[in-house]
Parts: structure tokens; sequence; C-alpha cells
């Protein structure tokens, strides 16, 4: 089952759009303003985020820039801007799919369905991998620690389970960029230092102290079983 955050801040829209998405199977947390999209995004995995621009605490085009620094989840914009340049500011500033206001909720579905073709993983489906008390389940994309669940974000998960892979081997951050940013912008080696340092916390480690994942200064990363 996939999951949506939905942003959107008239009950009766927000109401509407959940009932659609529920009906076809899909796992939906809505919210109504910057605020709570910003927190959700940057401590919990999404598959999808449907941002409306019209919020109460944040212009729209804000938040969805400072979701992009906290997050590469897949966002679809609900926009009732219609000109080009509109469309194209929106897409610079990290929206991947549009959609005009108003909208059907099956024209919806259709923009959400061809988003997650493009972005999700290629990975086996069902597949579980394990790399000491690590272990990642790739077909339900639950990441747990000593039996405990660790909540990722996408793109931490992507990043985990893509040197899990390959476990006690060095992977070069070249590689990384090619494989789970799918870019080979120099810019993205910064993203990577970031997200694992999220990844660092959320496992309990350090960069100092180090125990599954570690740096290999001027080449990569590796995940290995601690010692």
């Amino acid at each position: 089952m996939y999951s949506v955050l939905l942003v959107e801040d008239d009950p009766a829209v927000r109401a509407a759009i959940v009932r659609t998405l529920n009906s076809h199977s899909y796992s939906v947390l809505a919210v109504g303003t910057a605020a709570e999209a910003l927190r959700e995004t940057a401590s919990s995995r999404w598959d999808m985020v449907v941002l409306d621009l019209g919020l109460p605490d944040l212009d729209g085009s804000a938040a969805l820039r400072m979701i992009r620094g906290v997050s590469d989840v897949p966002v679809i914009v609900a926009t009732a801007r219609r000109g080009e340049a509109s469309v194209v500011r929106l897409l610079d500033d990290g929206a991947d799919d549009y959609v005009v206001k108003p909208f059907s909720g099956e024209h919806l579905l259709a923009r959400i369905r061809a988003l997650l073709r493009r972005t999700t993983p290629a990975h086996s489906p069902g597949g579980v991998l394990e790399v000491g008390e690590l272990r990642i389940d790739v077909g339900t994309r639950v990441v747990s620690l000593a039996g405990r669940e660790l909540t990722l974000t996408k793109k931490e998960f992507d990043l985990l389970a893509y040197l899990a892979e390959q476990p006690g081997q060095v992977v070069t951050k070249r590689a990384i960029t090619e494989h789970v940013w799918h870019d080979s912008d120099p810019g993205s080696v910064q993203s990577i230092d970031v997200h694992v340092s999220w990844l660092r916390r959320k496992l309990g480690e350090t960069a100092a102290a180090p125990r599954h994942l570690h740096t290999v200064r001027g080449v990569g990363l590796k995940l290995t079983t601690p010692s």
C-alpha cells in the first residue's frame, strides 16, 4: 500500500481527496499547514506528497522549496495557476508534476499512478536484506535494527538498501548519485552527505564512532556488520 501525504487547508476538498485515495487503497495522512507538511516529510517516509499551493501559514512555492530541502519525496502540486511561466517555476522549485484546479479525483489518481511508476525504485519486490542486526524489507520498505522499526524517508531508505545490496564493499559517491539520486550532478554529493548524517542519527551512531555506516574518505561509503 502506497502512502500519500496530502497538504490541503480546505476541509471539504481535503475530505473529498482522502475519500478518493482511500477507495483506491492508498494510505493517506491529511494536514492543513506548511508547518505540518515540513514536519511530516522530515520525520517520516512517504511515497508521495500532494501539495496545495494556497496554504494559510506559508506560500505554497516556499513550502515546496523547504520540502525539497529535507526530502526527495515525489511531489504533485495542486495549483490554480495556468500560465506556462508559473508551471515552469513550480517545476524548477522541485515539483515532479502538477494538477490545475479544479481537477477530478480520477485525474489526480492518474497523475499519482504515473509518477509512482517513474519514481518507485527498481529493487526486487519482496526481497529482504540483512546486515548484522539491520534488516531491510525491500518489498514493504520497512527497516528494523535489532527488532526496532526505524522511520526513514524515501531517499534514506533507497540509500540504505543500495548499500545493503553490497555489504562490506566500498560504494563510490559517484555510483550512489547515479543509482540512488539518478543524477550525475556533483552537487548531489552534498545531498548524500546530509542523508548519511540523518541515517547515522537514526541508526544510533556518529561519523566519529560508526558501527554500520562507514565513510571511506575521498572514495565513498560502506555498510558493514558491527565487529
